[in-house]
């Protein structure tokens, strides 16, 4: 699709309701896989759907962590916002090593106006250089203002993740270090994910100039999260993989007869 023939004006306004989301109450995002399941989220009356890669990988057939090729992972964001009227943020894992402006002319021809980017190497291993990743995430608010949607982007903090090569004892501080330098390239979210912790996550909150998507768990109900201030939650591939379980308990059940 050409920016010509775009629905610009549509999309900037699903963008500006997206963002407008973050201010309170909390956003609960069940996050979809395919059309069906984003019209589910939508019918239950969430104001907007978010995917996950790791789900949407899977149902391809292929491995998260860009272990499916970009071009698939945006068609199915395509065919998700093409079958819902909310806002839809595609995960789009830490973008594919596309140029900032391609990727969000491909972003915006899903009909997608958020994304969410990690700073995991996928390539290297460990955790992206904070500076060269903060510049990138700049790049990509430039692009979309040049093309006239404010589209709203989750910058996710990986350090938590064990992968990430992070001592646990530093993870605090350079959790809070990446958020700051995401925030001032321009994210709209901050996503420090894996933490379980209450009183981890409430430090972050604190410290963090901006919103905070954070996850619900065992010991962060939707609750407690909205007492500790964040301004998003998530699920990844929570919902897809209890919907993958009951499908097989059906089966398991039709053998046993």
């Amino acid at each position: 699709m050409s920016p010509a023939s775009r629905d610009t004006d549509r999309l900037a306004g699903l963008a500006e309701q997206f963002r407008g989301l973050h201010d309170g109450p909390l956003l609960v995002l069940p996050n979809a896989w395919d059309a069906a399941s984003a019209r589910v989220v939508e019918v239950g009356g969430f104001p907007a759907v978010a995917t996950s890669s790791a789900a949407t990988s899977a149902v391809l057939g292929l491995q998260d962590g860009e272990g499916a090729p970009w071009e698939e992972m945006f068609a199915a964001t395509a065919r998700i916002a093409r079958a819902v009227t909310v806002p839809v943020s595609m995960d789009a894992e830490a973008g594919y090593a596309m140029d900032p402006a391609v990727f969000v002319d491909r972003l915006l021809d899903t009909g997608a106006v958020g994304c969410n980017i990690e700073d995991t190497d996928h390539v290297e291993g460990g955790l992206q250089d904070a500076e060269t990743h903060a510049r990138w995430l700049a790049r990509v608010r430039s692009a979309a203002g040049a093309l006239g949607v404010p589209v709203v982007l989750n910058a996710r903090v990986d350090v938590f993740l064990a992968a990430s090569g992070v001592p646990e004892t530093d993870r605090v501080a350079e959790a809070l270090r990446r958020a700051r330098l995401y925030l001032e390239a321009g994210a709209d979210c901050v996503y420090p994910i894996g933490v379980s912790d209450p009183g981890v996550l409430a430090e972050l909150v604190a410290g963090i100039p901006g919103p905070v998507n954070g996850n619900a768990g065992p010991r962060l109900s939707l609750g407690t999260l909205q007492d500790l201030g964040v301004a998003r939650v998530s699920y990844g591939p929570r919902f897809y993989r209890e919907a993958l379980d009951g499908f097989a308990d059906a089966i398991r059940g039709l053998r046993l007869g």
